[in-house]
């Protein structure tokens, strides 16, 4: 886990939680030669460079792939049953991210639409950054 909820942000990753706590979504880009990387990486399979800018990105894609659950198990408590669990694809970016789509919601398919929010979800006894998808 590269977000631990007492200290907060840490590994390659910890500039993707900052920014969600700031209500944005950044994600990394090798400096050198372009190749999006997601998990984030200090450096570039593609090129080798240790160099990455991180980029804004709009929270907008489409559902990859989705499961709806319907009983609880440690870590879900804080949400309502039955909810899904999507794998977005980034509409900008060769990147998926995953999420909860709320409100859950019958009519959900693969291939279809969503937009994104940047929210809290309880881990423990902590509240963490997380991804709310809705559909468009």
């Amino acid at each position: 886990m590269t977000y631990h909820p007492a200290t907060g942000p840490i590994g390659a990753e910890g500039r993707y939680w900052d920014a969600l706590i700031e209500g944005r979504l950044e994600l990394p880009r090798c400096a050198s030669c372009g190749t999006w990387h997601w998990p984030a990486v200090w450096r570039c399979g593609a090129c080798g460079s240790w160099d990455h800018e991180w980029v804004e990105q709009p929270l907008e894609g489409s559902v990859f792939t989705y499961t709806r659950t319907h009983h609880g198990f440690g870590g879900t408590e804080a949400f309502a049953k039955p909810f899904s669990t999507l794998v977005v694809a980034l509409r900008t970016v060769p990147i998926r991210l995953v999420g909860v789509l709320d409100p859950d919601d019958a009519a959900l398919k693969i291939g279809a639409p969503v937009t994104g929010a940047i929210g809290r979800t309880r881990f423990g006894d902590a509240d963490v950054p997380a991804l709310r998808w809705r559909l468009a």
